[in-house]
């Protein structure tokens, strides 16, 4: 995600903190660089002039060459205009009373509406509500059944009329409208307070598609209008938006497509050109890959800095709270086994593709860059891990000290890996016991202080050379009666 602009925005900040003083023309340098970046990754030209001046002018009125650190000082204002550049956004669904509340989709064919549709009402479920998907996409083909599917997987029930469906340019005048409304009385009948309209999407903009949907949006008058961008299309989705917004003054955008290789133009120059806020961004082709779009986050990210607020987010959504009080009270007491390495790792899979956890983790995305790591390698190798555990019987998952040469060689034929990959396991496996073991030893204080390593991104505090809990691991985790032993010596 943004990899690119990522990229670029590093090497700009690095050339900065490469100098003991910076001047004007330093600045004025940087500031090139990026507008370049901006550029090369497809923003709008008129938003990359502004953002870029406002920065400039910033800079050096902020006495940033006079600053000890003008790199770090730098990076704090180009932070502060992106998060102004996207934001502010407000996330909430306004609900009515009385239900049902109405949520119309528009977008472009192959958008990723239908699915988005799928998404939103699997969001909406968490959330406690009770949505209901209506198909009013009548004329793409397998447009209905596609919903009908979605809806199937997030358990949601979907309004479908097969006897509305035609053939492009065949479907009857009202037809989408009838479905539609159909379906809202339908979900009154049935204790549903969220109605979400999949409404029809063209290959490009033309009058029959605006038709159909303004008359929808009159008829209906739909109490949110949501539309779908391709984040991959750049200034094109960003043209499309304002377009759909003249017709139909649209709530907010969903962008998806960010598991791809997206520039960042669609997503900075947005709110500028539409004056519409990036509501939601689509994550993964999964269902529950729809997340609501923080500012402060994705600025975070665009940075290299992570989005430690937004992983943490996530996780009190997605883990098993239960699971991880219980994970929470074994490493307390010094206790982490192998059968907890391998339940923490199916926690860590339930936040979706690893590429995107390890973009929020401070100081990750460089360390991936530099290990050459490509997409789909982390699930591959946690795919692999997983087959070696399952090789193993129940007394080496309780006693790994128990494998021996003999043993790791039939565990790795069992896994159909090799030899040396069991070992790699084992070891990265104890790694994470004398981690989870050096976290449960620390005060409150030391945690804290673990805490302030990761807000900036320092992997020397997470456990590399340097680091506190390298530090704690090497005076050694002892139980308490160890150390009473020790104070008698």
């Amino acid at each position: 995600m943004l990899e690119s602009l990522q990229t670029k925005f590093g090497d700009v900040f690095r050339g900065l903190s490469g100098r003991g003083r910076i001047s004007e023309e330093n600045i004025r340098e940087a500031m090139r660089d990026v507008r370049t970046a901006l550029l090369e990754a497809d923003v709008n030209v008129k938003v990359v002039k502004d953002f870029t001046d406002k920065v400039q002018e910033k800079a050096i009125g902020q006495e940033v060459i006079r600053s000890l650190k003008p790199a770090e000082l730098m990076v704090k204002i180009v932070y502060d205009e992106l998060v102004e550049l996207m934001g502010p956004v407000d996330t909430q669904i306004y609900y009515v009373q009385p239900p049902p509340t109405v949520i119309m989709m528009c977008g472009l064919q192959g958008s990723g509406k239908t699915t988005t549709c799928g998404k939103l009402a699997k969001f909406l479920v968490g959330k406690g509500h009770h949505p209901l998907l209506a198909a009013a996409d009548l004329q793409r083909p397998a447009a209905v059944e596609q919903l009908r599917t979605l809806g199937e997987q997030v358990g949601v029930p979907v309004y479908t009329d097969d006897t509305k469906v035609a053939p492009h340019g065949q479907v009857q005048k009202g037809a989408a409208v009838a479905v539609c409304r159909a379906a809202i009385a339908q979900a009154k009948q049935t204790g549903r307070d969220v109605v979400i309209l999949d409404t029809a999407g063209r290959l490009h903009i033309d009058d029959e598609l605006m038709g159909e949907l303004r008359e929808i949006n009159t008829q209906l008058k739909p109490h949110q209008v949501f539309l779908v961008l391709d984040a991959m299309s750049g200034q094109d989705a960003v043209n499309s938006a304002k377009a759909f917004n003249e017709l139909l003054e649209v709530d907010g955008l969903i962008l998806t497509k960010f598991d791809s290789d997206t520039r960042g133009g669609a997503l900075l120059s947005a709110k500028l050109v539409t004056g519409k806020p990036v509501k939601f961004i689509g994550i993964s082709e999964k269902p529950e890959g729809l997340e609501e779009f923080r500012p402060e986050g994705m600025a975070q990210r665009i940075l290299g800095m992570g989005d430690i607020v937004g992983l943490v987010t996530e996780a009190m959504t997605k883990f098993d709270q239960d699971e991880s009080a219980r994970l929470q009270a074994k490493m307390e007491k010094g206790e982490f086994t192998l059968e907890d390495f391998m339940s923490q790792m199916g926690q860590v899979k339930k936040l979706g593709p690893m590429g995107k956890v390890m973009g929020m983790i401070p100081g990750m995305s460089q360390l991936t860059q530099q290990m050459n790591m490509q997409e789909g390698d982390v699930e591959k190798q946690m795919g692999r891990m997983r087959a070696i555990y399952d090789s193993m019987n129940r007394k080496e998952r309780s006693k790994p000290d128990l494998l021996d040469g003999a043993r790791r060689r039939r565990i790795a034929r069992g896994a159909g890996v090799q030899h040396s990959e069991v070992s790699q396991f084992i070891k990265q496996f104890e790694m994470s016991r004398d981690m989870m073991r050096a976290v449960g030893g620390m005060g409150m204080m030391g945690k804290l202080k673990l805490m302030k390593h990761l807000m900036k991104g320092d992997l020397a505090g997470l456990g590399m050379p340097g680091g506190p809990m390298l530090k704690t691991k090497k005076s050694g985790y002892m139980e308490k009666k160890d150390r009473n032993k020790k104070k008698r010596r």
